[in-house]
């Protein structure tokens, strides 16, 4: 090994050793306390021997207009020891003259908050030559040596769209309509990219966008992924930000305004440089189209406000096919499909004799995924039978649900069949009834006459009131004659 290769060895097992002791130094500065209209006003954060990870949003400033942010980074090496710094700069343009103030404020720099005093500003008129103190150019422009000028940034064209889509233009009262609401780039775009607070935005747009009178089945996107699609034989790479089903209660129209959508989007420096800010942020506002979606009402029939809508299938499941009399058994009467689970009414217990049956015990499970609400819902009966013989249980349970695929109304049925053999136990189930009322206190009241002695003193009692008010009645008469 050279002495050259151990030299370098020594000064980045140096470097490494620095970064490894010290702890995060960030250095926020400010621009200047007085500049030309025509000029930038800047606040530039620098970290020493460390990366930018992350940063938050720089402050507002009243009287000014953010122009883009630049990144910068620098390396010495003096005496053997290596140091570096990268720093972010946010540009303002002020919009008038005037005194400004640039409050306290404090910035997030890969996850720690450092804070800065602020200052006051003065704008004047605009001068017809910028210096340094106006921030027109690049603060590390003089960096080796360089010439100090301003970069020269362009803006790439892009090929990439906003959308706000739906499944279906009309649907049914109670049918469900998935909403998707996603950022879009092709496969030959160019122009970078970033996500501007999409939470923000979206809590924002959905205030918008979310139908009142419809259930809401949110597909609860928690991290915007890319994935590829094919549009129009093009290939996409599509972002989500959200996606939901939406089952209106009620016809009517509901219409989705058109929303904004704004993204970070990166001008790129046309004289690139190694230490310089060779990209500089920008923001560009994208538009989603307007949508319609028709509710229609359902076609007449006596259950009309009452019937679930999809497309679903009977999954039953019993425990047994052949019982004794009296003998308890459990039927579960399962209703799969696509559309709206939570909106699964239990089936109609129709009348029937010898067949006894309970509140039954409900389980549900909801699936969102491929652009459709899907599930099953399972109620579970508790079921005994008195008396022998054969039993179909479509003479005693039926759903009846509205297909809006085939516009019909259909009704489940089902297909199981109890075969029930044994004496009677009609009787005995009677008899364990509790028939309530007056026959609950048979056995607590005494059974013992009342006594006669009683009965005497109360007839007495009412045969001196009846002669009194005779008495008071002749004598009202004969007065008055």
């Amino acid at each position: 090994m050279t002495k050259t290769m151990l030299r370098l060895a020594f000064v980045y097992l140096n470097f490494f050793l620095v970064n490894f002791v010290h702890a995060q130094d960030v250095k926020i500065e400010l621009g200047p306390d007085e500049i030309g209209l025509n000029e930038t006003f800047t606040i530039k954060a620098t970290l020493a021997n460390d990366k930018i990870k992350s940063y938050d949003q720089f402050p507002e400033i009243p009287g000014f207009q953010k122009q883009g942010i630049s990144q910068s980074s620098s390396m010495n090496i003096i005496n053997g020891q290596m140091s570096s710094s990268n720093s972010i700069i946010q540009y303002y343009k002020p919009t008038r003259k005037g005194e400004f103030t640039l409050g306290n404020f404090s910035i997030l720099i890969n996850g720690e908050s450092y804070s800065s005093p602020g200052k006051s500003i003065t704008v004047g008129d605009a001068v017809s030559n910028q210096g340094f103190g106006g921030n027109a150019t690049d603060p590390f422009a003089d960096f080796f040596g360089r010439p100090s000028e301003e970069p020269e940034y362009v803006e790439l064209e892009d090929d990439a769209f906003f959308s706000v889509s739906v499944d279906k233009k009309e649907i049914y009262a109670g049918e469900g309509f998935n909403l998707n609401v996603a950022f879009y780039m092709s496969e030959q775009n160019q122009a970078p990219f970033d996500f501007y607070e999409p939470g923000r935005q979206l809590d924002a747009i959905l205030k918008k966008l979310k139908p009142n009178n419809a259930w809401e089945e949110n597909f609860n996107i928690t991290n915007i992924q890319p994935e590829l699609v094919v549009i129009n034989n093009k290939r996409w790479m599509r972002y989500k930000v959200y996606e939901a089903s939406f089952f209106p209660f009620s016809e009517g129209t509901i219409e989705l305004p058109r929303v904004p959508w704004e993204m970070i989007k990166y001008r790129i420096a046309k004289n690139p440089t190694f230490f310089g800010a060779n990209r500089q942020e920008d923001f560009k506002t994208f538009y989603s189209s307007p949508q319609t979606i028709t509710v229609k009402p359902l076609p007449p029939h006596p259950l009309k406000n009452e019937v679930a809508v999809g497309v679903f299938q009977l999954r039953e499941n019993i425990s047994k096919l052949e019982v004794e009399t009296g003998q308890g058994f459990e039927y579960n009467f399962g209703i799969s499909g696509v559309g709206n689970i939570n909106s699964i009414s239990p089936p109609k217990r129709l009348t029937g004799t010898n067949l006894n049956t309970y509140d039954p015990n409900v389980r549900q499970q909801v699936n969102q995924g491929y652009g459709r609400v899907s599930g099953i819902k399972e109620f579970n009966y508790y079921i005994t039978i008195n008396e022998a013989g054969e039993y179909e249980l479509d003479d005693h349970f039926e759903w009846i649900y509205f297909d809006p695929v085939r516009a019909v109304y259909d009704t489940l049925k089902p297909e199981a069949k109890i075969v029930v053999s044994g004496e009677s136990k009609v009787n005995q189930a009677i008899s364990g009834q509790r028939l309530g009322g007056i026959y609950d206190r048979i056995a607590t009241e005494s059974n013992q006459f009342l006594n006669e002695e009683y009965k005497y003193y109360f007839t007495t009692a009412i045969n001196v009131l009846l002669l009194g008010a005779v008495a008071l009645l002749a004598v009202l008469i004969i007065k008055k004659k």
